[in-house]
């Protein structure tokens, strides 16, 4: 059975309502054979990652980044899920794993560094992004809790290939 984790950052209603919708898409009821696991992202392990085919990350912006929980699991999982450094000490180029990814991140104002700091290093993972990067500004509507439903089911629904 495939595997999908979903490994976010959750710590207002605002953006919990977010990891609930995309963990609700994951689990839709029309999606066979894939096991949803959901982890903190302060929580998560390596062998979380390593046991998953595919992934579901979420964040909040935080000063133009990721939310230091998930900048936490990165470097907690890289180097042990095969993550590439180049000869500086930055994100390498890793063989790419393809292994298939989305992306949500919430955000008072701007969400762009935030994106920017996880897609370095997905890229050094070699993870494939998968679906389009669901940015939320300001307050989540249904209308937003509907894009994070499609984001989840879209990822399960992959793995279902």
């Amino acid at each position: 059975m495939a595997r999908l984790l979903i490994v976010h950052h959750a710590p207002t209603p605002t953006v919990r309502s977010l990891a609930e919708s995309v963990v609700e898409g994951a689990h839709d009821d029309a999606i066979e054979g894939v096991e949803v696991v959901v982890r903190p992202a302060l929580e998560a392990e390596a062998d979380d990652v390593l046991a998953a085919d595919g992934y579901v990350l979420g964040t909040p912006a935080n000063f133009g980044y990721m939310s230091g929980a998930l900048k936490h699991f990165f470097d907690t999982i890289f180097l042990q899920a095969g993550g590439a450094l180049a000869d500086d000490g930055g994100a390498g180029e890793a063989p790419e794993t393809r292994k298939p990814f989305g992306l949500w991140v919430h955000g008072r104002y701007d969400t762009t560094g935030a994106v920017r700091s996880v897609e370095s290093i997905v890229q050094a993972l070699g993870w494939k992004q998968s679906a389009d990067i669901l940015q939320v500004l300001g307050d989540v509507g249904e209308d937003e809790r509907d894009q994070a439903y499609e984001l989840g089911a879209t990822l399960s629904a992959l793995l279902t290939d």
